[in-house]
């Protein structure tokens, strides 16, 4: 592969610590980690499904942000109110100054930039929260800002045709020897599948392939570890 492109929310971090991280401090329950995990997953759920419908205009962003909490609360019989959402959403945001990339993918980075390979990043979100990830992660140390690509900034989002073949144009790649690395089986697999690129699943949440998939990704890895392997020998 010449092109590798990640996306960024629980591929190259891990960003369910976060999220454990704001539970502990907003809620007086004494949550297992399990039970942490069961909430995360359930918010990860909401929030794609009501992404989807901010970015079609049908809700505005606070609503996205305080409702996807405010769902899976209610899936566990939790009380929230959206008071609470919000300030759950703005610890959880300060929380996420606190990111850092898995240590594998810092390895992997490292070995691609001095491969030469071209590396690119797309993620879906509002421009100035993801731009504030990417700038915790340090990721401009091996992608350049013009090969930084946001949603919001686009105006396309994945899995949306047009996102990938806006960074197409814009990266003048090709199809054949491109690959997308992301944990979102819908969003990045069937994105980058359907525009014809090669697609790795991080699965590391370790989901099941959604039955009568139209499209399967090229690899399957379920860590940071196997990810590093799979293109480092």
């Amino acid at each position: 592969m010449d092109t590798i492109i990640f996306d960024v929310d629980d591929t190259l971090y891990d960003q369910a610590q976060s999220f454990h991280k704001t539970v502990r401090k907003l809620f007086q329950e004494p949550f297992s980690n399990e039970e942490i995990d069961q909430l995360y997953k359930a918010s990860r759920k909401y929030s794609e499904i009501l992404f989807d419908q901010s970015e079609a205009g049908e809700l505005s962003k606070f609503e996205w942000q305080t409702g996807r909490i405010i769902a899976a609360c209610k899936d566990f019989n939790i009380p929230m109110d959206t008071e609470k959402a919000a300030i759950f959403h703005e610890m959880y945001v300060a929380e996420q100054k606190n990111i850092r990339l898995f240590p594998e993918v810092e390895e992997l980075l490292n070995a691609l930039y001095k491969e030469g390979k071209q590396l690119g990043i797309l993620t879906n979100g509002e421009e100035k929260h993801q731009a504030m990830k990417i700038k915790q992660l340090g990721l401009t140390h091996w992608i350049p800002v013009e090969r930084t690509f946001i949603s919001g900034t686009i105006g396309h989002a994945k899995p949306k045709r047009e996102v990938f073949d806006f960074i197409e144009e814009k990266m003048d790649l090709d199809q054949t020897k491109t690959v997308y690395i992301g944990d979102n089986f819908e969003k990045d697999i069937i994105g980058a599948k359907q525009a014809g690129w090669q697609a790795v699943w991080m699965n590391h949440r370790k989901k099941n392939l959604p039955p009568n998939a139209t499209y399967k990704p090229d690899k399957e890895v379920h860590s940071a570890k196997e990810l590093l392997d799979l293109f480092v020998k």
